[in-house]
């Protein structure tokens, strides 16, 4: 796609003109000159270039030497030289026939220098290429823009964003978003902004080769194909440029992509080197975007259909192992990395230091799955070394008839309050992209996991309830958190999960998750001299009831008076002013 009409196809998607703006003035500018900058020249070779801090910058190298398989014969990247005088090593990626492409995001302001390296040497159109980059600050208002891409907080508790601001990870799961049963633009767009409404804040998709299906089904395709050849010869650049707008469309309206690379089975199929090919191809993509890496969905569990399922799944975790240190070691940003589990993303590879943080899956059994999450989010948070704990996958709301939105809002708070550093939330028929005329249908092992249209399944009312559990986070500074469980009696167990969860700040505030109870909770061991107000608040609708002044006894403990309605609410202790 020449950068008109890929222009074009982005203005017409309506994509923010920042970002896609500089951009595209890159794409256009490459060839030119610093005459328009005061009056010298310097050789077409080396060109001044202009961007924004933090945002995207492309320009593309294209090859007069004729190479009859570009993709595996050569391969450029791009060293960026800070103005400090710091050095970032950047892959470019083939954008089909003899051509290149290069994207990269400055992190600040100030002059950069750039170079290239090509692995054929004596090519040079694409090896020893230099020039400027002039950045200038933006302006704008998109917060993955003005505090950068998100990382792991120095607590390994939680993530923030990089110049220190705290984010809260609340997830949604698009796992099939990039095929074109999610038709672009008018419902990948109509499903952002309602996750935007609802305060979502990273959204889960995968990079074209899909979970539950044979490779190259028809069910995986977008507009322009698959994302490889059928003898994964080769990429097809067509097939990513057209998900370029979905990823582009997604950060421009501040939600963090969670690319994962693949579903882990392919790892048998495609080899070590293949996959490491593919993720090449998505970092250069995609790594000038404030993104997070998920190296595969389920890494470590073979095909459904596999006779050799002891040893795929040795393979696949020593292969993910490997394919973590690539990704690693190409992305010059530093996003964090996990692995998408079968249960938690340490055990799915042999080295948990290529992950940065704990993904978790723990259940699609409706309340039989606390337990699980509770006991898998505790027991992440003991092990070594530290990183942030989340939720990936549980319970997609709808799935197998049940999972409805009070299973939603248990998960959702009983991990927060255990210490998760973050959820990410799921609708059945959203992540696998049903439609009233074309449900998904089965999957390799003969099973369906239900027909519920995605334009139905998106408003469900858990998405919309958790959106009011992080709207009352967001109040308070919740990375300060601690599971503070013995603050409430009765408080939940081994014996018992379904009884309240607390954690909060001591000295200055409480959160205390109260499940359905037919009796009031007392709150302990508040401080003597910290006056506290109290309120209820309901999970289901975002509204107050305000309670007053909180007398303690001598012993520290208070009586909560009982619950509005005999349903699960949020008891919210502040200390008052």
């Amino acid at each position: 796609m020449d950068s008109i009409t890929r222009r074009s196809f982005l203005e017409k998607a309506g994509v923010g003109a920042v970002s896609l703006g500089a951009a595209a003035h890159e794409r256009e500018s490459k060839d030119e000159t610093s005459k328009e900058k005061g009056g010298s020249s310097l050789a077409p070779s080396s060109p001044v270039r202009y961007g924004i801090a933090r945002c995207v910058t492309e320009w593309a190298y294209t090859s007069g030497k004729a190479y009859a398989d570009p993709f595996n014969q050569v391969e450029l990247d791009v060293i960026f030289t800070d103005p400090q005088g710091r050095d970032q090593r950047v892959p470019a990626f083939w954008a089909g026939e003899q051509t290149w492409r290069v994207r990269y995001a400055p992190s600040a302001s100030g002059k950069y220098t750039y170079r290239t390296i090509a692995s054929d040497a004596a090519n040079r159109d694409l090896h020893g290429q230099g020039g400027t980059l002039e950045v200038s600050a933006y302006t704008g208002e998109n917060p993955l823009r003005r505090h950068g891409p998100i990382r792991i907080a120095a607590d390994h508790a939680h993530f923030e964003h990089e110049d220190g601001t705290p984010f809260f990870w609340l997830g949604d799961t698009w796992w099939m978003g990039l095929c074109s049963r999610l038709r672009w633009p008018e419902d990948f767009q109509t499903l952002a902004a309602d996750r935007v409404r609802k305060g979502f804040s990273v959204i889960q998709i995968i990079a074209g080769l899909y979970p539950d299906m044979p490779p190259f089904d028809p069910r995986g395709a977008n507009e322009a194909g698959f994302p490889w050849e059928q003898s994964y010869a080769r990429i097809n650049p067509r097939y990513f440029d057209a998900a370029d707008a979905r990823i582009e469309y997604i950060v421009e309206r501040g939600l963090v992509p969670c690319i994962v690379g693949c579903w882990g089975y392919f790892l048998p199929w495609m080899g070590v080197a293949k996959l490491k090919q593919h993720w090449r191809n998505i970092v250069a993509r995609w790594g000038a975007y404030p993104v997070v890496w998920c190296l595969a969905g389920e890494g470590a569990m073979p095909y459904y259909l596999s006779r050799t399922k002891e040893e795929d799944a040795g393979v696949q975790k020593r292969g993910w192992t490997e394919v973590g240190r690539y990704v690693r070691a190409i992305d010059a940003f530093h996003h964090p990395i996990t692995i998408h589990p079968t249960n938690n993303a340490r055990d799915q590879v042999e080295d948990a230091s290529v992950i940065d943080f704990d993904m978790l899956q723990t259940g699609h059994s409706g309340r039989k799955s606390i337990p699980s999450t509770v006991d898998q989010v505790t027991g992440s948070l003991t092990r070594n070394p530290r990183m942030p704990v989340l939720v990936g996958e549980v319970n997609y709301e709808g799935i197998m008839g049940q999972s409805w939105q009070d299973v939603e809002r248990f998960m959702f708070w009983a991990s927060i309050l255990s210490g998760a550093g973050g959820h990410t939330y799921g609708a059945n028929g959203i992540w696998q992209v049903n439609t009233a005329e074309r449900p998904y249908g089965p999957s390799p092992h003969g099973g369906c996991w239900g027909d519920t249209p995605w334009d139905t399944a998106y408003g469900l009312p858990g998405s919309r309830q958790l959106g009011f559990g992080k709207a009352l986070l967001a109040r308070y500074p919740w990375w300060r958190f601690r599971a503070q469980p013995e603050w409430v009696e009765p408080h939940w167990s081994k014996e018992n999960y379904e009884l309240p969860y607390a954690a909060g700040i001591p000295g200055e505030l409480r959160v205390i998750f109260i499940p359905l109870l037919f009796d009031r909770p007392k709150v302990k061991s508040l401080e003597p001299n910290v006056a506290y107000r109290a309120f209820y608040f309901d999970p289901a609708s975002g509204r107050e009831h305000d309670l007053g002044k909180v007398d303690a006894d001598g012993t520290g403990t208070w009586q909560a008076p009982l619950t509005p309605t005999f349903a699960d609410w949020i008891l919210v202790l502040e200390k008052k002013a």
